[in-house]
Order: structure tokens, then C-alpha cells, then sequence
């Protein structure tokens, strides 16, 4: 698996970053900004949508486990757009694929914001909300992965969890599109027009903006490594699926194991959180939104200074100390939060910051694959991850909360307690990937 440590044929390790380096990271930080901001914001809404899609004399509780069992939807449908993106992306070029998935993302997110509630169609109203959800998970199963092959493959190889954790930052930045568009309507408009009608703004700012990401989409280039494989007729002869199932599947345990540490600390940390401290420890909604912003402007700052950091130290080491700080920090502050609401926002902030091992999850599941059969290695271990936990954490966590109220936390410790056993053996062999030559 020597070559599969490498960005590809004709990256230079050596050289530095760039002007064109810059701008495809710009842009694609931009655009996967975008496109993350329609797949999320669903779950800022969920408890408005959720009174308006579901019978109105469902107890609070089933009401909130059916509703993010919707959001959840949206990753079981994952790993189906992003192994069949991941295909042709490994076949026909990172690029086109990586146009598709906006497509494929902000159709349903428009529909989302036009679709007519329970009272109108009864039940049919949970079902369209559903369909859409899913369409949206297939396309932000392509999307993700190919957007980290993507930028790993333009920039040198030394600066890969730079790269990466430029992209993720971006796809944060997209959550915290959101979480101000959620705060911003809860201040400007009152219950009765948010739940008239307010709602619907963000779903259909979310689809212009989809719009908006393939436009400016349409000024980036194929990566330098997919072009030479195709110039040297090196791109997978067989499936890649069947290569990556016969070779590597040690790389496929790696990376789904990492893609577990970033849904718990992305999924229940910042996008469940709000919610969580609303209903069950009655914090004022502004309040949380308003923290919520904070923490994620943190998770952007910690997402650049990891990878950053990697680059020069190694992944494993900033991913242990990273999951140590976010299951400690995270333990304590929604510990604190039922009792004292004091120390709110610094320690929603600290929580954000370690939560920037995000940025570093990503590059060492890079890491596990050969260029030939990136895409579809990195898309199938991510994807599958992230049906499997982020589709069925918040179900586990919203149903068991009822009888255990530090569910949240004890669940985001001990999958950090497994980060930091992972980032440990990965330390070790650090100094082994930094030796492994360009290929």
C-alpha cells in the first residue's frame, strides 16, 4: 500500500502552495460552504418542522425522535449517491462528479421550502419531507468525499490535511450559514409568522444558493492526478469497488473509524446540541442558536490550526490530544448546562475548537488509498460510516436521553476515548508515511 499514501502521479511533495493552489481551496471551500448549508439546515428547523409535519397531539418527545429520524434519513441515503458518484468519479474525473452533486442537492432543498404541511396533506406531508431528505443525502454522499479527493489531489502532498481541513472549515462555515440564518429569523420575525411562514426562507435561500455553487463551480479544473492517469491509462481497470473490497480493506477500517469520530463531533456536538439544550435542559432557543454560532466559528478556527498542525507533527498526535480535549469539554459543559447556564458560550466555544479534529479526519482517510481508487474508497468507508452513526445517533441519543440525560455526553466520551486510542497508533506510524516517496 506504499502508493497509497501519496496524492498521486505527479504531485510535488516539496513544492509550496500556489496562487492556483489557493484558489481551488477558496472555491471549493466556498462551494462545499453552500451545498453543506442546504443538507443542514433541516436541523435547525427541526423543531418548528416537526409541529408542522407531524399530528399536533404528539407528545413533544416522539415528535422530536420521529423528526430527526427524518434528518437521519438523509445519511442512510449516503452511501448509495456516494458509491455511484464515486465510480464514475474514479472513471470519468473528479470533476464531474463534483458538479452533479450540487444539482442533486439543491433541487430537493427549493422543494423542501415549497412543500405543504400536515394540515394541508395529513400524512403525505412526513412522506414528500422524507423523499426530499433522502435525494439530499445522495447528494452529499458524493459530495464530501469528492470534494476532499478533489482539493488533496491539487495541492502537494505535504500540505494534504491542510487541504483538508481548508475543505472541511468550509463545510462548517456552511453549518454556521445555518445556525445565523436560524438566529436571524428567531430575532426578526415572531413564533406565529415563523411557523406561518418563515420557515420556508431558509430552504429556499438554500436552493438558490445550490444554483450559485455550480456557477462558480464551473472555474475549477480536473485535478492534475486523475489528468495523468487518464493520459497514462492508469485509472482502474476493473471496478474499483471490487479493488478496494479484494486490497485495502484495512483502509476501510481506518477511515470508517475515523468518519465515526467526526459524526460525533459534528452531528450530536453542533447540530443536536441546540435542540437538546432547548427540550430537555429549557434553554431559551436564542440563547442556544446565538452559543451555536459561537462554538462553530471555533470549530472553523480549530478545523484550520489541526491541519495545519498535522502537517507538521503528524495526524495521529493532533487527533489524540483533540479527541481528549472535545470528550472531556463536551462532558462537562452539557453537565454544567443542566445546572448553570453562566458558562454558556466560552465553554460551547471550547467545545467547537477541539471539535476541529473534523479538519484531520478526512486526510488520514486519503491517506488509506491509491489514487486510483480514491474516490470510491474514501466515499464508500465515509459514507457507510455515516449512515451507520450519524443516521442512527439521533435516534439513540433523543430516545435514551428520557431515561438517561447525559446521554449525549457519555456517548460523544467514549467515541472520543476511541479517537484517542486510533490517534495514538497512528502516531507511530507517522514518520512511516512521511518516508513513503511521491508516486
Amino acid at each position: 500500500m506504499n502508493n497509497a499514501n501519496s496524492n498521486g502521479p505527479s504531485t510535488s511533495v516539496t513544492r509550496p502552495l500556489g496562487a492556483r493552489d489557493i484558489k481551488t481551496l477558496g472555491l471549493s471551500a466556498l462551494g462545499g460552504a453552500l451545498e453543506f448549508y442546504d443538507f443542514v439546515i433541516f436541523v435547525f428547523f427541526a423543531s418548528v418542522v416537526g409541529q408542522l409535519f407531524f399530528p399536533p397531539d404528539m407528545p413533544e418527545w416522539l415528535r422530536l425522535v420521529q423528526t430527526f429520524g427524518i434528518f437521519a434519513a438523509g445519511y442512510i441515503a449516503r452511501p448509495i449517491g456516494g458509491v455511484i458518484m464515486a465510480h464514475f468519479g474514479d472513471r470519468l474525473g473528479r470533476k464531474k462528479m463534483f458538479m452533479l452533486s450540487i444539482m442533486l442537492m439543491a433541487l430537493p432543498t427549493l422543494l423542501m421550502g415549497l412543500l405543504p404541511t400536515y394540515a394541508t396533506i395529513g400524512y403525505l406531508a412526513p412522506i414528500l419531507l422524507l423523499a426530499m431528505r433522502m435525494l439530499q443525502g445522495a447528494a452529499i454522499g458524493g459530495e464530501a468525499p469528492g470534494a476532499w479527493v478533489f482539493v488533496t489531489e491539487h495541492v502537494p502532498a505535504r500540505h494534504t490535511a491542510f487541504a483538508t481541513s481548508t475543505l472541511s472549515a468550509g463545510l462548517v462555515a456552511g453549518i454556521l450559514l445555518g445556525s445565523l440564518m436560524a438566529t436571524g429569523l428567531n430575532y426578526v420575525m415572531s413564533e406565529e409568522t415563523l411557523y406561518n411562514w418563515g420557515w420556508r426562507v431558509p430552504f429556499l435561500v438554500g436552493g438558490v444558493l445550490g444554483f450559485v455553487t455550480l456557477y462558480l463551480r464551473r472555474y475549477l479544473h480536473e485535478t492534475p492526478v486523475f489528468t495523468e492517469m487518464q493520459e497514462n491509462k492508469t485509472l482502474s481497470e476493473e471496478l474499483p469497488m471490487r479493488t478496494l473490497l479484494r486490497d485495502y480493506l484495512p483502509g476501510v477500517a481506518i477511515s470508517m473509524i475515523a468518519t465515526w469520530l467526526l459524526t460525533a463531533a459534528v452531528v450530536v456536538t453542533i447540530l443536536m446540541t441546540p435542540t437538546l439544550l432547548q427540550s430537555f435542559a429549557g434553554i431559551d432557543r436564542g440563547l442556544t442558536l446565538q452559543a451555536n454560532c459561537v462554538a462553530i466559528v471555533c470549530l472553523i478556527i480549530g478545523c484550520l490550526s489541526a491541519g495545519a498542525l498535522a502537517d507538521r507533527i503528524g495526524d495521529g498526535i493532533v487527533l489524540a490530544i483533540s479527541c481528549a480535549g472535545l470528550g472531556i469539554t463536551y462532558f462537562y459543559f452539557f453537565w454544567l448546562m443542566h445546572h448553570d447556564v453562566s458558562l454558556l458560550f466560552p465553554l460551547y466555544a471550547l467545545v467547537g475548537f477541539f471539535g476541529g479534529l473534523t479538519g484531520i479526519v478526512p486526510a488520514i482517510a486519503v491517506k488509506s488509498f491509491p489514487a486510483a481508487i480514491r474516490f470510491t474508497g474514501l466515499s464508500f468507508s465515509y459514507n457507510v460510516a455515516y449512515a451507520i452513526a450519524g443516521g442512527l445517533t439521533p435516534m439513540i441519543v433523543t430516545t435514551s436521553i428520557k431515561t438517561l440525560p447525559m446521554s449525549p455526553a457519555w456517548y460523544v466520551a467514549g467515541v472520543m476515548s476511541v479517537g484517542v486510542v486510533m490517534g495514538i497508533m497512528l502516531a507511530r506510524r507517522h514518520y512511516h508515511y512521511r518516508a513513503q516517496p511521491a508516486h
